[in-house]
């Protein structure tokens, strides 16, 4: 059965998900394919050959003007005097000024006028209000929403012949070479290396108005639909966090396991949230991010139950699911700091004390299991 939210947004592929007769579920306020038909085969389809998914619901946007770089620096945690390549991209979270995690964004260096920026559908209106109030201490920067460009993201191992194979040789000779966390332009197609499933693959940001016919070409080559559900266990498995659940404003990136993407250096450069966070970096994040592997049967992991642990005190689990990969339940956990990887834990799935053990993450990496 068809649900939709009769006011939720619909993406150019709405019509198409329709007619491959997907789940449709309201996600952020859109309407979005659950699955296709079974969760766990699209799972298994990216793992191990090809799947593509409809994440036109992001937010893009293009930022604009002279002072853009300056602006960037000052606006996300992360760094984007590394990018100095054209096509480079950066993952980041993007702060309050208590250091709370407002939004987490790639950003691609197009020109020293230009970067574009992908967050996430939810928080959108929320992202924008403090993006254009932070850069009036800019002249001439201009916010540019592209509502006139959808997304599809290719992922699994075969995935990039796969594209190659749908969209011609010129994409091959322009993308074929970029390492991770880069991007080509090729023609109307803005093609990069990223992705949120620990698989090979692209994203593809293209007009709007050419989004089903690139659909159909890439099923033609046998990329197969994939759905939401599928996309959660994807990056579950991977190790990925998810805006709202891993974190929000009410954590910081050192209690998220995203301490990474924090530029410190150079320690002068001043970004929102720095001085929250050079206090806590200094005193010591009180609570960490871990995986957690349940051992044995009797459950499964989820988001919300309670994690205890003997001495230390109490987490929660942020993330949590069955993984079709490993065949047994895992999940992300916010637990007090200190709890050494490997150590044993204790979840309460409906009243009952399950043991679990604290891993690193990611779980799956490349289709193969990262647990010792």
């Amino acid at each position: 059965m068809i649900t939709t939210t009769t006011m939720a947004h619909r993406t150019p592929l709405y019509e198409t998900h329709l007619a491959l007769k997907a789940k449709m579920v309201d996600f952020g306020g859109w309407d979005m394919p659950l699955h296709y038909g079974s969760q766990l085969e699209e799972h298994h389809r990216v793992r191990k050959d090809a799947g593509m998914f409809d994440v036109s619901h992001m937010n893009v946007f293009d930022v604009k003007g002279r002072e853009v770089r300056d602006f960037l620096r000052l606006l996300l945690a992360n760094d984007v005097a590394k990018l100095q390549t054209p096509g480079r991209a950066l993952y980041s979270c993007m702060l309050n000024t208590q250091g709370g995690v407002l939004d987490d964004v790639i950003v691609y260096f197009l020109d020293e006028s230009m970067f574009r920026v992908v967050a996430n559908a939810a928080t959108r209106e929320k992202d924008l209000a403090w993006i254009r109030n932070s850069a009036e201490l800019f002249g001439g920067v201009q916010i540019i929403e592209r509502d006139d460009l959808a997304m599809i993201a290719v992922q699994g191992p075969n995935a990039k012949e796969k594209v190659y194979r749908a969209l011609g040789e010129p994409v091959r000779a322009a993308t074929s070479h970029l390492k991770p966390f880069h991007s080509a332009t090729v023609g109307d197609f803005f093609i990069a290396t990223t992705g949120y499933t620990g698989e090979d693959g692209f994203e593809i940001i293209l007009p709007s108005t050419t989004a089903r016919d690139i659909w159909e070409a890439l099923r033609e080559v046998d990329v197969a639909p994939i759905g939401l559900g599928a996309r959660d266990t994807l990056r579950l498995e991977a190790g990925m966090n998810l805006y709202g659940q891993d974190m929000d404003e009410t954590t910081t990136p050192l209690e998220s396991g995203l301490a990474w993407t924090v530029a410190f250096d150079p320690p002068d450069r001043k970004f929102i949230g720095r001085e929250a966070l050079d206090k806590q970096r200094k005193s010591g994040a009180p609570r960490q991010l871990v995986g957690l592997v349940l051992e044995g049967k009797g459950g499964v992991l989820r988001s919300h139950q309670k994690v205890h642990s003997e001495g230390l005190g109490d987490g929660e689990i942020t993330s949590g699911g069955f993984s079709p990969t490993l065949n047994r339940s895992i999940a992300l956990a916010r637990v007090p700091a200190g709890l050494p990887r490997g150590s044993r834990c204790q979840v309460d799935i409906r009243g009952k004390l399950l043991e679990a053990r604290i891993v690193k993450y990611p779980f799956v990496r490349n289709g193969k299991s990262c647990l010792a």
